[in-house]
This record gives structure tokens, sequence and C-alpha cells, in this order.
């Protein structure tokens, strides 16, 4: 099967031949016909593996304090040999699909060949024309919905999640900040929630997707009357 590969190393973008995964318990082997590419996500996951050294640091202050911590634990050359490990592996691309099952060994027997289901899950629903997805990332897919929209879910299921984190009430005020596909989902279920929505973004085109949707009042970071609008908002 052909599936698109990174090297975190040099960066290089490939599609390669690789073996069909297994199949074992929990999982559910799935025939892709869609894979969303994530514009936010993977985008910054392939211009980090792109740069330089001292570029991926810059990029990642994250892994770099993880570097550090494990300096402390185990000592240079311990952590070396991570690093090094690290930056030599190959990585899967890829966190939201849609296709056909063609195998299921899940606990419930839920999934049987032929269904068309939803997969979500980094280093599972990756862009590859097979995948095994643990049962508990997958859903099938609606009378009624394309493989192209269901290939969406995960997104959804992102944006529902942070909503349920923050449990909202009914007349509450929320600001969403970051009006990407993301951000745009999240407004429109705080409004569907009851919720009066704030949205900020540094794109123009979509501060005015977010309000000529009518899910948010929305501005641009830079917009001089931020603050004073904030205020207003919340009172």
């Amino acid at each position: 099967m052909k599936q698109l590969i990174q090297n975190f190393k040099t960066g290089e973008l490939y599609v390669d031949d690789l073996p069909s995964p297994a199949l074992t318990k929990g999982y559910v082997l799935v025939a892709n016909r869609f894979s969303l590419i994530s514009a936010g996500t993977e985008r910054t996951t392939v211009s980090t593996a792109q740069a330089s050294l001292i570029g991926k640091a810059k990029k990642r202050p994250d892994l770099v304090k993880q570097v550090l911590q494990n300096y402390k634990k185990e000592g240079f050359r311990a952590t070396l040999e991570k690093v090094k490990t690290k930056l030599d592996s190959l990585k899967a691309l890829g966190y939201s699909t849609a296709g056909v099952v063609l195998a299921s060994m899940d606990d419930s027997g839920k999934f049987q060949p032929g269904d068309l289901v939803a997969c979500a899950g980094l280093g599972y629903a990756s862009h590859a024309e097979i995948i095994t997805v643990p049962q508990n990332l997958v859903a099938k897919i609606p009378a009624g919905v394309d493989f192209e929209d269901a290939s969406y879910t995960t997104l959804g299921a992102i944006a529902l999640q942070g909503v349920r984190q923050a449990e909202p009430r009914l007349g509450d005020n929320i600001c969403v900040i970051g009006l990407g596909l993301l951000g745009q989902i999240t407004c429109q279920i705080l409004k569907a929630n009851g919720c009066n929505v704030f949205g900020i973004d540094v794109s123009g085109e979509m501060v005015r997707l977010a309000n000529d949707t009518g899910s948010a009042l929305a501005l641009m970071r830079n917009d001089p009357n931020l603050i004073s609008a904030t205020e207003n908002f919340t009172g």
C-alpha cells in the first residue's frame, strides 16, 4: 500500500510503498477513501521538520524543555541518543480519515466488513491507503453523509471536546482566540449552546467569516478598538 511519510531529520516528504498494517484485537482495519489535510497542525509539523536543528528548537521550545529535563535526569550521553533517535525517525502524517471497513477485531462486534466509517488519531488515521485504528477512534458514517464530509469528523470532535471541557452555560460570554476551522466550528457550537461569542484572529478573512456567519462578534488582533470592544462585550 502507499503512505505519505516525512523524514523528521531532513524534512523530506515522500509517498512510500509499505506493507498493509496488521489487525489486532480491539482494532479496525479500514481502506481509506478520504484523508483530511489539517492546514494548521500538519503545516506546522512539516515546516518544523524542514527547518535546521536551530530552527527546530525555535519552533518547538516545548521539546527543548523536554531535552533539558531529560539531561538533568539521565545525563548527556543518554539524552543525545534519544535526540538522535527522534531525529532519525520517519513520521506518518494525518489524523482524520473516512473509508470502508475491511475487517474488524473490535470487542463488541460493532464493525463489519463493508461498513462506512470515520476514523481519528495521530499515528492511526494517516494519509495511507489502508489503516488500522483503535475501535474507540472509529465511528459509523450516518446515511446521507459522503466520505469527504465524514473525513472532517475528527476536527468537529476536537472543537466539541473543547466546548465540553469549558462547560459553558446559557448566556455566558465566551472569547474564542483563533478563528481557523476549529475556531469557526467552536464559535458555532457555542452559539448553538446559547452563548455570546467574541472572536479574535490575525486573519481578516477569518474575522469576516465569523461575522458573516453570525457565530461571533469578531475583530482583528491588531484592531485599535479591541480592548474597548472586549470590555463592552463582557460588561
